[in-house]
């Protein structure tokens, strides 16, 4: 085929060409380990290569990339395979260009070409004209064996795909799509946002500036509509994820159905993409459904989801357009979420912890609150901690974040480190002091409290400014959550408290543990007399009860912690099943709450993460 028939197409057409979806998750899907070259299929099983190329060419798609998104010498070198570079390439196009053939159908073919997969100076040791060279190498065999076209995609390292499409232009005249991919703050991974990417693509050559893998839609046309208006003379290619992945029973699934694909291609057609596709998690039946939506329309385009958003200003300074987090989600389409306390261990080993939040997850918890030092005893960095559980388990963090003990310099630089960490939601709460634990004399001073804390990063950090109004660079996307004691001693001064937070800004509630759902209910009443209803999310602490003296201790020496004599009657009557008998409570706590609460902040104790799992899968 004419190696321009791509562009006079693009060109051409009032709508979009249609690409295909995924093509690592649907052969993992065929049993094929992620762990094996899926490349060297290619040579080794083109029969299973092939038949996922058929079912795309049969979805519609006007375009095929060859399976050859890691074949380039550093990738394949890990699978000895470094001196099948040509080859390998070579026979991905032929694949589909056999496929194609076999089904009588006309479509263009791209040849697909990933990162190298080593980072490159000034990030790494490869140095510039080294990663040229790689690519060029690629590039070459793809054109000499009849692509039609180039596709540079999910790149996080704008200087590499810069290098990508110079090594292109040495070696062939093939247009090129150059693809980035963006975290959840709507940045690359070394920090450029969209403008930044879609200009310094364009300047360097690119046919198509393009956006791939990400999260999903959503973001995609979020930051499609700020490179466009960047670079509004550009053309556009955009394969989103379906969806930010989740891991359940073992297998990571992709939330996003074929339907809402097919409707956000009008969307991004009407934004002025000239190429859509999918990327992980898609299937052919999503590429279907965009290939229906397509061509139902008699431009191929639909105003509706592109009119329903406000256009984004030139400025970069937004207040979090970033992709909420699951916890923010999940709360504002109002489903009931159980969140987990845990606390950080005492020495170096993390993995009774760990074993512990996979329980907790597989039972259904939706997130899992680290604390900082309770009981001002040392503990490991709860950072570090957050950042493990959301690596290993696969479930979002809350991240305690005290203000005792901080001046102003040490609060704002660790919001920027737990931002760096990936991060999102933290708790601001006053923290305990010195004085009751392990040093007793330890610094307790603090320059903030926590709805001033609030108010910082819900009117600072989520603009991108510090404290003193300085630019930090890009604005973060934290989600804030803020203490609410529904019992307390002075319900005046609680019910002051909690309007300067929701003045602040905070995101969502967390209480002290409730034992009397009427008392704590009286307390919203009273609030929404003075104030109006409480319109923030609340997560109802539950403490499970262990045994009666647990009981006495948290009555008479916890403040703010009243524990009914029916619930202590009730635990020492079950003796030696105390401890089943504070989840039944835990549950029928939870039951009465749950006509005013939006989930529950369940609070083990003990580390008995087996009876909290219990009380997740009955509240659930």
């Amino acid at each position: 085929m004419d190696t321009n028939s791509f562009l006079t197409k693009v060109e051409g057409r009032g709508s979009p060409l249609l690409s295909d979806g995924a093509m690592g998750t649907m052969l993992n899907a065929r049993n094929i380990p992620f762990e094996q070259c899926f490349d060297n299929l290619n040579l080794s099983n083109p029969a299973v290569v092939a038949e996922i190329h058929r079912a795309y060419i049969e979805a519609g798609s006007d375009v095929i990339q060859t399976n050859t998104f890691g074949a380039n010498r550093y990738k394949l070198a890990a699978h000895g395979l470094q001196d099948k570079v040509a080859a390998i390439n070579q026979a991905g196009v032929e694949l589909v260009r056999r496929v194609a053939l076999a089904a009588f159908k006309e479509v263009l073919i791209a040849g697909d070409i990933g990162p190298l997969g080593v980072r490159i100076a000034p990030f790494g040791r490869v140095k510039p004209e080294q990663a040229r060279q790689a690519f060029a190498e690629q590039i070459l065999a793809l054109a000499e064996a009849g692509a039609d076209l180039l596709i540079a995609e999910t790149f996080t390292d704008l200087n590499e795909l810069v290098e990508a499409i110079a090594a292109a232009r040495q070696v062939c005249r093939l247009p090129i799509v150059a693809s980035m991919t963006f975290t959840r703050d709507d940045r690359t991974l070394l920090g450029e946002s969209p403008a930044q990417a879609a200009r310094t693509l364009h300047k360097a050559g690119a046919d198509l500036v393009g956006i791939n893998c990400s999260g999903g839609p959503a973001q995609i046309f979020r930051i499609l509509r700020q490179m466009s208006q960047a670079v509004p003379e550009a053309r556009f290619s955009v394969m989103p994820n379906a969806g930010w992945p989740e891991q359940t029973g073992g297998r990571v699934m992709y939330p996003a159905n074929p339907e809402y694909f097919g409707d956000y291609a009008l969307a991004f057609c009407e934004l002025g993409a000239s190429l859509v596709g999918g990327c992980c998690g898609t299937t052919p039946q999503h590429i279907a459904a965009m290939r229906r939506a397509l061509d139902r329309e008699p431009r191929g385009c639909s105003p509706l989801l592109a009119e329903s958003t406000a256009p984004l200003e030139s400025d970069d300074r937004q207040a979090s357009p970033q992709t909420p987090t699951r916890l923010a989600q999940k709360l504002a389409e109002k489903k009931f979420i159980i969140s987990v306390e845990m606390d950080p261990p005492r020495g170096l080993s993390a993995h009774k912890l760990l074993a512990g939040a996979s329980l907790l997850a597989e039972a259904g918890a939706d997130v899992i609150n680290i604390a900082d030092s309770p009981m001002a005893r040392m503990r490991m960095s709860p950072w570090a901690v957050c950042e493990l559980v959301q690596r290993t388990v696969n479930i979002e963090t809350v991240l305690h974040f005290p203000t005792r003990g901080r001046n102003l310099l040490r609060v704002q630089g660790d919001l920027l480190a737990t931002h760096a960490l990936g991060i999102r939601n933290i708790f601001v709460v006053m923290g305990d002091p010195t004085a009751i634990g392990d040093y007793p004399d330890a610094m307790d001073n603090y320059d903030l409290v926590p709805s001033g804390l609030i108010k910082l990063v819900k009117h600072h950090f989520n603009l991108g400014l510090d404290h003193a109004g300085v630019d930090i660079g890009q604005p973060t996307s934290f989600f804030v959550g803020g203490a609410l004691n529904l019992t307390p001693q002075d319900v005046e001064q609680e019910l002051k408290n909690l309007r300067r937070k929701v003045k602040a800004g905070v995101d969502f509630l967390l209480t002290q543990p409730v034992y009397q759902p009427e008392t704590a209910e009286a307390f919203l009443k009273r609030y929404a007399e003075q104030y109006g209803p409480l319109e923030v999310p609340l997560l109802a602490g539950v403490l499970p009860l262990y045994s009666v003296r647990h009981a006495l201790f948290l009555h008479n020496e916890v403040p703010g912690v009243s524990i009914p004599e029916a619930f202590r009657q009730r635990l020492e009557q079950a003796g030696d099943l105390a401890a089943q008998a504070g989840v039944e409570i835990a549950v029928e706590l939870v039951a009465q709450m749950k006509s005013w609460a939006q989930g529950i902040y369940l609070m083990p104790q003990f580390n008995r993460y087996d009876l909290a799992a219990e009380i997740v899968e009955r509240s659930k």
